[in-house]
């Protein structure tokens, strides 16, 4: 495949005034890329506070001195994966707490199939308020004039794409920055639901009986005339929102021509969903979604990771956050891969919670990263050769257990870390690390990666590692070099 044409970018006229002030304004402001280097940002949220010493910083009951009081797994447990510093918790759940599901939970399959890739940051931040900080796992705590990352990398990425950055997530994870001065083409464009979202792509495709599209064009002609001899009009032609309106409104042809409704739509023409009927078309790589992500009819999050796919490889974002609401996901008799409350249910049954979660996590970023190495980008070289998946948290999770329990209930807990999946890291890493007499992370060197105790990342540094991986400058922002991350 070769490297996607760039398409006309949305919301033009508003973007070029943006892109302006924030040149004058910003001094530091990041210089747009060409397609050939551009780089991709997919965010996993996951919600309601991940912990990581639940999975990759997992501690023995051996190597804790306190044991019965700290959240330590039995050492046959927890899996060491030969040749990295990662842990595995497997297990076959027996129930979440009082929800009645059984199955497996394993996280070393995907630590064996992604280790040189992978890279754990701790760090402690600076709110146990889901929706304050799972926005401040995306702005560094306004680390950036307020910008998310995703904002960042659409804004150096992205320029003269459809949409360059399309937002699944809730809560914290889809607000916006604050950046005046981000050019509006970079704002993230939310999805609620992506099955269905594609339709909405296009103003009269698929409403039977509809007028041709040159009869269409004439209308809007018509109307755009009529609207200026308008009372309406004539008062506000001064208005800045009014113009924002009218330009957005005139990109709908632009992003129409593109045909997104056919080439994101991954449903299939049946007698549930009779596209034919409607003049529709499926994507050309329905069928091959439907073999990875089997149950994306069912699954919101195979749903979004299928419609995340089709958004990076046809040529169309640069950034795309996916991730489980807090809602429960079910499906015949029981839960299935999901909890009320994603990770949040650990409240009540932390261990059986996170199990699950993290299975699930894993499950669909490990297929959604197949599937980027298996298409081509250019040169012979994958969409995921210029990946970064980053796995963004609320927080930690407290760390007591009462008495050894095998499941128990856990608060909300700023100190925790995260997980990096990219082809552009320095991998096989674990920056940081766990004191097993506390189950608190520490530090690092942010320059050599050296282990620092005692020494807490900021969200910040975070941020700039992120930031700086995907290739984006921070000279001239405040943020620190955090070259301990980068490949050489």
């Amino acid at each position: 495949m070769s490297t996607p044409r760039p398409a006309i970018t949305r919301r033009a006229a508003l973007g070029g005034l943006a892109a302006a002030a924030a040149a004058a304004a910003l001094p530091w402001r990041a210089r747009a890329q060409q397609p050939a280097s551009r780089k991709f940002l997919i965010v996993m949220t996951c919600t309601g506070g991940a912990s990581i010493i639940d999975s990759m910083l997992a501690v023995r009951e051996s190597e804790c001195p306190t044991p019965d009081v700290l959240n330590v797994y039995p050492d046959a447990m927890v899996q060491t994966v030969e040749g990295t510093p990662f842990r595995a918790v497997d297990q076959q759940l027996e129930d979440i707490g009082p929800l009645p599901y059984s199955g497996p939970a394993n996280q070393s399959d995907f630590v064996r199939r992604h280790a040189a890739q992978m890279a754990v940051f701790t760090y402690t931040g600076t709110s146990v308020n889901h929706l304050v900080a799972e926005k401040r796992t995306l702005t560094g705590n306004d680390a950036w004039a307020g910008r998310t990352i995703q904002e960042i990398c659409a804004a150096v990425y992205g320029e003269g794409l459809a949409l360059p950055n399309v937002n699944m997530g809730v809560g914290g994870y889809i607000e916006p920055g604050i950046d005046p001065a981000l050019p509006a083409w970079a704002r993230a464009e939310p999805v609620t639901n992506a099955t269905t979202w594609p339709f909405g792509l296009h103003g009269f495709k698929g409403l039977r009986d509809a007028p041709s599209a040159t009869l269409m064009e004439r209308a809007r002609q018509a109307r755009e005339r009529l609207e200026q001899q308008s009372l309406f009009d004539r008062t506000f032609t001064r208005s800045e929102l009014l113009a924002a309106w009218k330009a957005r409104r005139a990109d709908a042809s632009r992003v129409e021509a593109q045909d997104l409704i056919t080439r994101l739509n991954s449903l299939r023409d049946s007698a549930e969903h009779p596209l034919s009927r409607f003049g529709l078309a499926s994507s050309p790589d329905a069928d091959r979604l439907q073999r990875v992500f089997p149950h994306m009819a069912t699954d919101p999050m195979e749903a979004q990771a299928a419609l995340a796919y089709l958004l990076i490889a046809n040529g169309i974002s640069v950034t795309v956050t996916i991730g489980p609401s807090l809602s429960p996901n079910v499906g015949g008799q029981q839960i299935v891969d999901s909890p009320p409350l994603a990770f949040d249910f650990s409240h009540t049954a932390h261990r059986g919670a996170q199990a699950i979660m993290w299975h699930r996590m894993l499950s669909v970023a490990d297929r959604l990263i197949g599937l980027l190495k298996e298409t081509e980008y250019q040169d012979g070289q994958s969409y995921w050769d210029h990946s970064l998946m980053y796995f963004a948290s609320d927080f930690g999770r407290s760390r007591g257990r009462p008495g050894r329990a095998r499941d128990f209930g856990t608060g909300h807990h700023i100190n925790n870390g995260c997980l990096m999946v990219s082809p552009l890291l320095r991998g096989n890493t674990v920056y940081g690390g766990v004191d097993p007499a506390t189950m608190l992370t520490y530090g690092f060197d942010p320059v050599s990666g050296r282990p620092e105790p005692g020494r807490n990342m900021s969200e910040a540094e975070l941020f700039a590692g992120i930031v700086q991986t995907l290739g984006v400058s921070t000279a001239g922002t405040g943020l620190p070099d955090m070259a301990a991350l980068r490949r050489a």
